[in-house]
């Protein structure tokens, strides 16, 4: 029987099958151990993938390597480019999913995976030996051994189920619960907490009154989530969009004495900007009207999920909400709307490389840090495969930092702000966005893929190729004239597309130049000033980030620190002084004490 390996992964959702992936084509022996074969990578909430910001980080998980954007690719039924109307910091592609295709195809990557071995088990305790993980003990009574081990258990750790007064234990409806995985994480020191998500009602489409309704059509040529993908095939479908009205409010008005998140029945927190409808109508009472968007569950499926309704209420006043909206008055409901609680561990606890400081070898991923959405579990997910496996090697922790990737910003906010809700990426999180656009992911992150083993030779060579293209256009454009103007100089007004310079320039119209190329060079032009702006304040970003602070600093003896500031610096252990600077609690003046204290400190030391 097969019980010992390098890396074990527990939780087959979006973030352990990233993470298992990376760490077994790393060269790992990868153990994934789940609860249930059947739901790896099972969309639990809506089937979309990308959208604001979490477009931006499908797109960098694929430059790392990773398998999101490539199965979404594979099974997306709807694929639309966000935000085309504003600039190019904020596009963000989204596409529906075929719910159940997406999960098929991801556990059939996850299968056929050299290095990677699959168990349902539910895990029950933790071995720790000396501060360092050691392996796992199962439900089943067996124990696995492994010299690292990542956590991404989603909502399973003591899952809890609301549908009005009805309470149930499970990771999912109709799935069963971690019971005793979060008491064993108490146990070895760690803070554990709680949070609330929901979901809405699922209908049969077939009893849905498409005709009063207003159909979202996609894209008329999808552009693809992953950069090794050449064309979108699947069959692509609408959806469509309706509307809450005052009658809906009134139902709900009427009966939020029976609400769990309005009678103490729920007492986690939820997620602020995916609130529920009940949520909404309390929040927003002027509001007249909220959308409801109706996305297809899958091509084979007359299944439609209701984004824009989550609700815990019970199901007769379930029932009542959806009957009062416009198309849906004959709607059957096929699945009700529920909340569900789960305990997270606090992410202020983990290092950089989603490391835990308590207990060496031990990651976290995904919802257990308290954050929501599958992109951010995903993104979160191949950091700690890659982590694991370097952490065995003996390797230096591969860390993004806020400049180089949305999935930088995602790590540094967890592990110095931490969350008191579930956390949501968005592009105003991202201090650089302008650099951080999902069009040039993979110029930005690639380069890490390949060396870490994660990128094909083709598709590295692909982006050489690439690379060498945008740099002789725009040395070409540079040095080509068209009447007194260059074309750089042309390319840069504001009504002039590369296309419209192609028109200008014969010996440029007759070079075979990709798409792809094409949009690069426009932005690099269009957005130079812009570019070059950001580019130094990065530099001088770069400079507090790379003073580092050493692990041995001992923050309660420096007494000049205000009291407040040597707690929040002990807690959370920063790497950088430029990560102190982000720490809430920590001011201008602690820094510039700190920095003081260090110059003095590391010289001692360097002498010693």
């Amino acid at each position: 029987m097969h019980t010992e390996f390098d890396v074990i992964v527990v939780g087959a959702g979006h973030a352990g099958c990233e993470a298992a992936l990376a760490s077994a084509r790393m060269g790992m022996s990868t153990a994934l151990l789940t609860i249930n074969l059947d739901t790896i990578a099972q969309m639990s909430c809506n089937p979309a993938i990308g959208g604001l910001a979490k477009g931006q980080l499908v797109r960098e998980i694929d430059a790392l390597g990773g398998e999101m954007a490539k199965v979404t690719d594979e099974t997306g039924i709807q694929f639309r480019m966000l935000n085309t109307k504003k600039g190019p910091a904020v596009h963000s592609p989204r596409a529906q999913a075929d719910k159940k295709a997406y999960q098929v195809s991801m556990k059939k990557r996850v299968e056929s995976q050299n290095n990677l071995f699959l168990r349902q088990e539910i895990v029950d305790d933790l071995i720790i030996d000396n501060n360092k993980v050691a392996g796992i003990i199962g439900q089943s009574g067996l124990k696995y051994k492994a010299r690292a081990i990542i956590l991404t258990t989603g909502t399973f750790l003591k899952g809890l189920i609301h549908i009005g007064e009805f309470i149930t234990s499970g990771g999912r409806i109709g799935e069963l619960s971690s019971e005793k995985l979060s008491d064993s994480l108490r146990r070895i020191g760690f803070e554990v907490g709680r949070l609330k998500t929901g979901t809405p009602p699922r209908l049969n489409g077939r009893t849905i009154n498409y005709k009063i309704l207003t159909p979202q059509y996609g894209d008329d040529y999808p552009q693809p989530f992953s950069f090794s993908t050449e064309k979108i095939v699947c069959t692509q479908v609408p959806c469509y969009i309706t509307y809450t009205n005052p009658d809906t409010h009134k139902i709900i008005t009427a009966n939020l004495s029976r609400a769990p998140l309005y009678t103490g029945q729920i007492k986690s927190v939820g997620p602020r900007y995916c609130p529920s409808l009940e949520d909404k109508i309390v929040r927003f009472s002027g509001k007249d009207q909220h959308q409801v968007f109706l996305e297809p569950e899958g091509l084979d499926t007359l299944e439609v999920y209701c984004n824009g309704i989550s609700t815990s209420m019970p199901h007769d006043v379930q029932e009542a909400i959806v009957h009062s909206i416009a198309g849906l008055e004959s709607a059957e409901i096929v699945r009700y709307g529920y909340a569900i609680e789960y305990d997270f561990v606090p992410p202020t606890q983990l290092r950089p490389s989603l490391e835990t400081k308590l207990t060496e070898n031990l990651f976290h991923a995904g919802q257990i840090n308290g954050t929501s959405g599958y992109e951010e579990a995903a993104a979160q997910g191949i950091m700690a495969g890659i982590n694991a496996a370097l952490k065995i090697q003996g390797k230096e922790p591969f860390i993004l930092d806020r400049s180089e990737a949305y999935i930088g910003v995602l790590i540094d906010d967890l592990v110095t702000k931490g969350t008191q809700e579930p956390y949501r990426m968005f592009t105003s999180r991202a201090e650089y966005r302008l650099l951080l656009r999902h069009d040039n992911a993979d110029r930005r992150l690639m380069k890490y893929g390949y060396r870490y083993g994660l990128i094909a030779e083709q598709q590295w060579h692909k982006l050489q190729e690439k690379e060498r293209s945008i740099t002789e256009i725009l040395t070409y454009l540079d040095k080509k004239m068209a009447g007194q103007d260059t074309l750089t100089k042309i390319l840069s007004r504001p009504d002039t597309t590369f296309d419209d310079v192609l028109n200008l320039d014969t010996d440029l119209s007759q070079r075979r130049i990709s798409k792809e190329v094409k949009e690069q060079v426009e932005i690099e032009v269009k957005y130079k000033g812009y570019i070059e702006r950001q580019q130094i304040q990065i530099e001088k970003f770069k400079k507090m980030e790379d003073y580092k602070i050493p692990p041995w600093l001992d923050y309660q003896n420096i007494s000049e620190l205000r009291k407040e500031a040597r707690q929040k610096l002990f807690q959370i252990r920063p790497v950088s002084l430029a990560q102190a600077s982000r720490i809430s609690g920590v001011s201008p003046a602690d820094i510039s004490i700190l920095m003081i204290y260090l110059a003095g400190k590391l010289k001692k030391h360097r002498e010693s």
